[in-house]
C-alpha cells in the first residue's frame, strides 16, 4: 500500500495545527527557521506541466486537473493550457471549500478522537506502538501527541509531519492556490464534498484496517518526503502513467482503497456524468491519485461511454 497517496487532502495538514498541538506548531516553525537560514538565494520558479484532461458534450465543457494538496515553495504550475483553462471557466470544482481553522477543529473533534478514557498506544501492538512513538520523537514531539486519536488520524497526522518538516506547505499547494483565486475572480466555487464527509469515510473503515493503516504509515515515515518528491516529479512532468504506479505501489488493502479512492472516483465520475448535460465551462480540480490508473475517475467514465481527452 502506497502511504502517501491515503493523505485525502492538504486541509488535514492544517488541521492537526488547528487541534492545539503547539509541540508540533514548535517543531514546523523550528525547522523552517533552519531552513531559511541555510537555503540558497532563491531559484528561479521551476516550471510545471501537469496532466490536464477535457469532456465536451454539446455547449457543456469539463476540465480535469489532478492536484498536489501540498508544494514546497517556487513552483509554476498555472501556464499554458491550464491557465486558459481555468480562465475560461465559469465554475471552479474541488473535493471541498475550506473552513476556517476553527471550524475545522470541530470537525476534527466530532469525528477523530477517541471516547473518554481510551488511549490510542494502549489499543496498538507493540510493534506498531514502537513505530508510532518512534516517528514523532524523529520529528521532536512528544510520544502522547496522538494518544486522543483514533488510528486513522493518527496515521494522517504522521504522514503529514514529515512533509511539513521537508518544506512542504497545504499553503502553497494547488487546490489552495485555486479557491484563492476563484475568490478574487469572483467564480463560482462548489465542492464533491464536505470535510465532515471526508473524515467520516476513514470512521467506516474497520479498527484492524486503521491500525494496519497506521503501521504502515509509522514504518515508512522516514520514505515519506522521498515518495512524495518522486511523485511532484511525475505530476510536473504531466507523467499521469508513472503517478499511478508510484501511488498505487504495494496496494494491498482493498477495503482502504475502495473507501478512499475508487469509491469516491465513481461518484465523481456520476456527477461529471450529470453535469454534461448542464451548459457551461467547469474547472474540476481534485488530487491527481483520482485522475491516474486503475479506477481512476477517467476509467469510471469510460465505462460509462464518456472520453476524457487530453489537452496537456
Amino acid at each position: 500500500m502506497n502511504i502517501v497517496g491515503k493523505s485525502i487532502t492538504g486541509w488535514m495538514a492544517a488541521a492537526c495545527l488547528a487541534l492545539g498541538f503547539q509541540s508540533a506548531e514548535a517543531a514546523t516553525r523550528h525547522h523552517a527557521a533552519q531552513r531559511a537560514a541555510t537555503a540558497p538565494a532563491a531559484a528561479a520558479p521551476a516550471v510545471a506541466h501537469p496532466a490536464l484532461w477535457k469532456l465536451a458534450k454539446g455547449d457543456s465543457t469539463i476540465y480535469l486537473f489532478g492536484t498536489v494538496h501540498a508544494l514546497p515553495k517556487g513552483v509554476d504550475w498555472l501556464n499554458g493550457p491550464v491557465a486558459k483553462a481555468f480562465d475560461s471557466s465559469d465554475l471552479l470544482v474541488t473535493e471541498i471549500i475550506e473552513q476556517k481553522p476553527e471550524e475545522m477543529r470541530a470537525v476534527v473533534l466530532a469525528k477523530a478522537m477517541l471516547p473518554e478514557g481510551q488511549s490510542l498506544r494502549d489499543g496498538l501492538s507493540a510493534k506498531t506502538r514502537v513505530a508510532v512513538e518512534k516517528a514523532l520523537k524523529a520529528n521532536g514531539l512528544p510520544p502522547a501527541m496522538l494518544d486522543r486519536f483514533q488510528p486513522w488520524y493518527a496515521a494522517v497526522a504522521l504522514s503529514t509531519l514529515p512533509l511539513m518538516k521537508s518544506g512542504y506547505d497545504p499553503a502553497n499547494g494547488v487546490d489552495g492556490k485555486l479557491s484563492a483565486l476563484a475568490k478574487d475572480k469572483g467564480l463560482a466555487h462548489e465542492a464533491l464534498e464536505t470535510p465532515e464527509y471526508q473524515l467520516g469515510l476513514f470512521g467506516t473503515l474497520p479498527l484492524a484496517t486503521q491500525k494496519r493503516y497506521l503501521n504502515e504509515v509509522a514504518v515508512g515515515a522516514p520514505k515519506i518526503t522521498r515518495e512524495l518528491g518522486a511523485m511532484i516529479a511525475a505530476w510536473k512532468a504531466g507523467d499521469a502513467a508513472r503517478l499511478a504506479r508510484l501511488m498505487n505501489a504495494d496496494e494491498s488493502d482493498a477495503k482502504l482503497a475502495e473507501v478512499l479512492l475508487i469509491g469516491r472516483n465513481r461518484n465523481w465520475a456520476q456527477w461529471i456524468a450529470k453535469r454534461l448535460d448542464v451548459p457551461g465551462t467547469v474547472f474540476i480540480a481534485v488530487g491527481a491519485g483520482h485522475l491516474a490508473g486503475k479506477g481512476s475517475v477517467q476509467d469510471q467514465l469510460k465505462r460509462m461511454g464518456i472520453t476524457a481527452n487530453r489537452v496537456q
